[in-house]
Order: C-alpha cells, then sequence, then structure tokens
C-alpha cells in the first residue's frame, strides 16, 4: 500500500527541518549565513563592521543560528570565530543566491 502523499500520521518528521528554516528567515541572518560561506570563518565584530549594525544585534541573530544548528564557535585564545556548523544550509543559500553570489 502506497504513503498518501500528505500523511498527517507523521508531522514530527517535519519539525527540525521547519525549524531550520525558521532560523533562516530574515534578511539579517541570511547574509550572515551567505557571508560565512565566503570567508569559511569569522568573528562578531568584523561582521558587525560590515552589517553596520550594533554588535548586540549581531549577537542576538548569531544566537538563533546557534541555537538551531546553523553555526558554531571556534576558539582561538580570546577570538570566537563563527562557522558553518550544518551541510544543508549551503545547499540552501546557494540555491537561493547562485553559486556565484556564495563562493569567496
Amino acid at each position: 500500500m502506497n504513503t498518501p502523499a500528505f500523511d498527517t500520521n507523521n508531522l514530527k518528521q517535519f519539525d527540525e527541518p521547519a525549524n531550520l528554516l525558521k532560523a533562516l528567515s530574515h534578511p539579517i541572518r541570511l547574509c550572515i549565513v551567505r557571508g560565512l560561506m565566503q570567508k569559511k570563518k569569522c568573528n562578531v565584530s568584523y561582521m558587525q563592521e560590515c552589517l553596520d549594525l550594533p554588535q548586540s544585534t549581531v549577537s542576538q541573530h548569531l544566537q538563533k543560528l546557534r541555537s538551531a544548528g546553523i553555526v558554531a564557535t571556534e576558539r582561538n585564545g580570546l577570538e570566537v570565530n563563527y562557522v558553518l556548523a550544518d551541510q544543508r544550509v549551503e545547499q540552501i543559500i546557494t540555491t537561493l543566491f547562485g553559486k556565484e553570489d556564495c563562493e569567496s
């Protein structure tokens, strides 16, 4: 027997992808992720300067991305750099913006 195309018995399988998309659903967060794809790793100060936003605003957006598992941190002494942590996000961003805009 075939599974119906719209099977409401297993909606839990959509929770994690929906949360991933929710975390990406802000222009600043999309910009941060695309920037990390280009630079590979970056600290908050650099992002703040590029985005021309207060450090607290950038940090709040990074926290949402971190909570969703989209970015992770790498510590190098006192410096904390952010890196992409989920390969699926790179595919999503490349689909949205094109390969040329996402490469360094």
